[in-house]
């Protein structure tokens, strides 16, 4: 068997798209109102900032497919990413 080189071997490619846009919603939730850019977003979800170009495209990919899904605002010019409300207040019900 082939080592795989972000993880876990038995993971396809949309588990691995999967996990990246639950990290990214999770973590635009828990900062909400506070907003990052797409380079924040992408620092902190690789502890650190990787200019690796798959995890720079998973992050952006991930944005791209939330806002996609009605749980991000597509980001403008700033690169700022933020929740829709939908999202928000799925979050909130979550946390009680």
């Amino acid at each position: 068997m082939h080592d795989h080189p972000k993880g876990d071997p038995a993971l396809t490619t949309l588990e691995e798209d999967d996990h990246s846009e639950a990290a990214a919603l999770r973590l635009v939730l828990d900062l909400h109102p506070a907003a990052l850019t797409l380079d924040e977003l992408n620092r902190e979800l690789t502890g650190g900032g990787s200019r690796d170009f798959s995890e720079l495209d998973a992050t952006r990919r991930a944005v791209r497919d939330l806002a996609g899904s009605g749980l991000l605002h597509r980001p403008g010019e700033d690169e700022m990413v933020r929740p829709t409300r939908a999202a928000v207040r799925l979050y909130d019900l979550w946390e009680r």
